[in-house]
């Protein structure tokens, strides 16, 4: 899937290849199957991504988000 900056994701959920203790920890930073995450920027090399949620802002590698399997999330899902 590519990412597009200023657009809004929806978590489905993590990949098998996710580790327990990654998954523990995203879910611990509020990256949980079910939340939704706004993409601010990428980088200008394509990693690491910025992502904001309603509680934290912070940059994941490529290789990370990789492991979460998103859906696009429209305007009007949004609330925008």
């Amino acid at each position: 899937m590519q990412l597009i900056p200023k657009q809004r994701y929806r978590i489905l959920r993590f990949s098998p290849e996710a580790s327990p203790v990654f998954r523990q920890k995203l879910m611990a930073l509020g990256l949980l199957p079910g939340s939704t995450f706004e993409l601010i920027r990428i980088a200008p090399l394509g990693d690491p991504l910025q992502v904001k949620t309603p509680r934290i802002s912070l940059m994941l590698r490529k290789k990370d988000l990789a492991l979460l399997q998103l859906e696009t999330v429209t305007a009007s899902e949004a609330g925008v």
